[in-house]
């Protein structure tokens, strides 16, 4: 245990954002498996709102430092080259 209030206050705080960001993480991780099972369904307008949903909400996680600039870009960059491939196969 700390025995200094700062120390007190950083673990307060810390539990405060770990939180915060598992639940951000998680949606992610939802919104990503939503995306990939429209694209498996070639439900193509269905992907398309998820995944502006999904990179909507990845880029704010790059903002708030949860993720990294390029783990988000790659993400979004395979997901949305499936995405594209469903027109392709109809």
């Amino acid at each position: 245990m700390p025995n200094k209030k700062a120390a007190i206050k950083s673990l307060r705080q810390d539990k405060v954002k770990h939180d915060r960001n598992k639940s951000v993480l998680s949606e992610l991780r939802t919104l990503s498996k939503n995306a990939r099972a429209m694209i498996a369904s070639e439900k193509k307008d269905d992907a398309d709102m998820i995944l502006k949903k999904f990179e909507s909400k990845l880029y704010r996680a790059v903002k708030n430092d949860m993720i990294k600039k390029n783990n988000a870009a790659r993400r979004i960059s395979r997901l949305r080259s499936q995405w594209s491939k469903l027109g392709a196969k109809t």
